[in-house]
């Protein structure tokens, strides 16, 4: 049965953060908000968790898994990128987009694309999340909460503590959570391209 964390949206609780950090560093899988949708996230070496985020959402190996950081530094840990490309990201960051960009080694394996040897991350711009990552202080793995056959992610807490009790082992809710995935911009091969269209506004990279 997953545990249930109700978390002011404007003041997160540090004792409830703290809590939540704990499960995820346990090896907890958890259901958070973001800035666009509900993901499922846990912590970048679970190998478990991350088998669980792909029997969860009937993903093959071809997915692209996105690492949610807390900023700028953090991100760039993760990925190769050049001078260009990191004012583009830096201006659209912190919010709602996924940027594809080659892996650097820090990033295990399994979670890059296996030809194309590439990872998602994005800065989320919102309070509950970025608490998270502060208190973890390491990126998250993360995926959107959407089902395999439905159209629309989960975006209500009680919901997803109701539907996913026991596939996930946190569920946090901190009230109204965005219905749109975000946007998605390809860089793995130096100039942008939009790949999905989301929340956040396509018009600065096209």
């Amino acid at each position: 049965m997953a545990k249930y964390f109700d978390v002011h949206p404007d003041n997160p609780q540090p004792r409830t953060i703290g809590s939540i950090v704990d499960s995820i560093r346990s090896g907890g899988l958890v259901a958070y908000p973001t800035d666009s949708c509900y993901a499922l996230g846990c912590q970048l070496g679970n190998r478990e968790g991350l088998g669980r985020i792909r029997t969860i959402r009937n993903l093959d190996d071809r997915h692209h898994f996105t690492l949610v950081c807390q900023n700028f530094a953090q991100l760039g840990q993760f990925v190769q990128i050049d001078n260009d490309v990191f004012r583009a990201i830096k201006a659209a960051t912190p919010g709602s987009y996924t940027f594809i960009l080659p892996a650097t080694r820090e990033v295990p394996r399994q979670l890059q694309h296996p030809k194309k040897k590439t990872v998602g991350v994005r800065i989320p711009d919102h309070v509950v999340t970025q608490a998270v990552l502060a208190e973890l202080g390491e990126p998250l793995l993360s995926s959107t909460l959407l089902l395999p056959d439905e159209a629309e992610p989960l975006t209500q807490g009680w919901e997803i503590k109701e539907r996913l009790d026991h596939v996930v082992d946190v569920v946090v809710d901190s009230g109204d959570c965005g219905t749109e995935p975000t946007t998605v911009i390809d860089f793995s091969g130096g100039t942008a391209e939009v790949v999905r269209r989301g929340a956040g506004d396509t018009l600065r990279f096209e």
